[in-house]
């Protein structure tokens, strides 16, 4: 059986979820679907029930709600605690987590309670001579590799963000069962102090949650020529986003950057603007459902990874796209 721990999203939980942990419920029933065993889902808080009704309608054998006063806030202790205690109880073979900055907080805790480690960022599984094989990458992306967990178990593995579609997530007509799993815990069991959750930087937009991104690259040639690409982005109301070396240069704010040092999005559609397609771009936007290049390099690696692709001069093919776009909407 595998067992999903998801993640709720807020300053003091019990608010929403967080959008990788859909990604993360599609590994685990893609997994199940493959190992042929059941799979199960948990939620840690306090006062669980306001996110039970959308988890329910998820294509789920059981959800297990852990509810304790001391999971209200979330503490590395408490939640290794509590789901050493709920992995105790269900005996699951497999363990999987959204690869987030609190998951990489306490998960690590949690598997050394098993003689385990957690194998984190995971991109994909599969069953290899009636054994799990968990492929990681290496390198900022340059390599992947294969790991192979020994023993029985439980195994404990993180989902890398965009690697598996939320959208691809199945749903059932009847409601998923549920059950109250209230852990042993006091407070001498916790020994830190609560905090607000943690953020790698405050940053004025969240290019995670966009549906449509527009993305730049060198092939822009001067921070004048940014307009250029901005029309697009206004035009499919979409997100302005770059590549590392326009934001090394300052052309665009840092929070605007995607790849391996910026941020990891999964878009219903990417349109990668000059773009050549180095690996540590392609890390942080290989999740988007749609990829779309405008490249006048017709060998540009990002052509590879590319749904749809035009060789031409951006500077041509972007004002008609944009005139294209305006035309069809009015």
């Amino acid at each position: 059986m595998i067992l999903v721990i998801l993640e709720q999203q807020s300053e003091r939980q019990n608010s929403q979820w967080h959008r990788m942990s859909w990604e993360t419920l599609a590994a685990g029933q893609q997994l199940a679907a493959q190992l042929g065993v059941g799979l199960q889902a948990a939620v840690l808080g306090k006062s669980n029930s306001a996110l039970l009704a959308e988890l329910a309608s998820k294509k789920i054998g059981h959800i297990w709600n852990v509810e304790h006063d001391l999971l209200e806030r979330y503490t590395a202790d408490g939640y290794a605690s509590a789901c050493q205690q709920l992995v105790e109880k269900i005996k699951p073979s497999v363990v999987l987590f959204p690869h987030t900055y609190q998951v990489r907080d306490f998960a690590p805790k949690l598997a050394t309670r098993f003689s385990q480690v957690l194998i984190s960022d995971v991109i994909s599984a599969r069953l290899d001579a009636g054994a799990l094989v968990y492929v990681r990458q290496f390198f900022q992306g340059k390599l992947s590799g294969d790991i192979r967990a020994n023993g029985t178990g439980p195994h404990f593995a993180s989902i890398q963000a965009g690697a598996f579609r939320a959208d691809a997530l199945e749903t059932s007509a009847t409601a998923a069962p549920s059950e109250v799993f209230s852990p042993v815990m006091d407070a001498t069991m916790i020994r830190q102090r609560p905090e607000a959750p943690f953020r790698e930087a405050a940053r004025a937009v969240d290019l995670t949650t966009a549906e449509i991104i527009v993305s730049v690259g060198r092939g822009i040639k001067e921070q004048s020529n940014i307009p250029v690409v901005e029309e697009l982005a206004k035009a499919l109301g979409a997100e302005l986003a770059a590549s590392r070396p326009i934001c090394d240069a300052g052309w665009l704010p840092m929070e605007r950057q995607v790849g391996s040092s910026g941020q990891t999005v999964a878009p219903k559609m990417y349109v990668a603007v000059g773009i050549s397609g180095a690996i540590q771009h392609l890390v942080g936007m290989k999740g988007a459902k749609t990829i779309v290049a405008i490249n006048k390099d017709a060998n540009a690696p990002i052509f590879e990874v590319a749904d749809y692709g035009i060789v031409g001069d951006l500077f041509e093919v972007v004002p008609a796209l944009v005139d294209a776009v305006n035309k069809a909407k009015s």
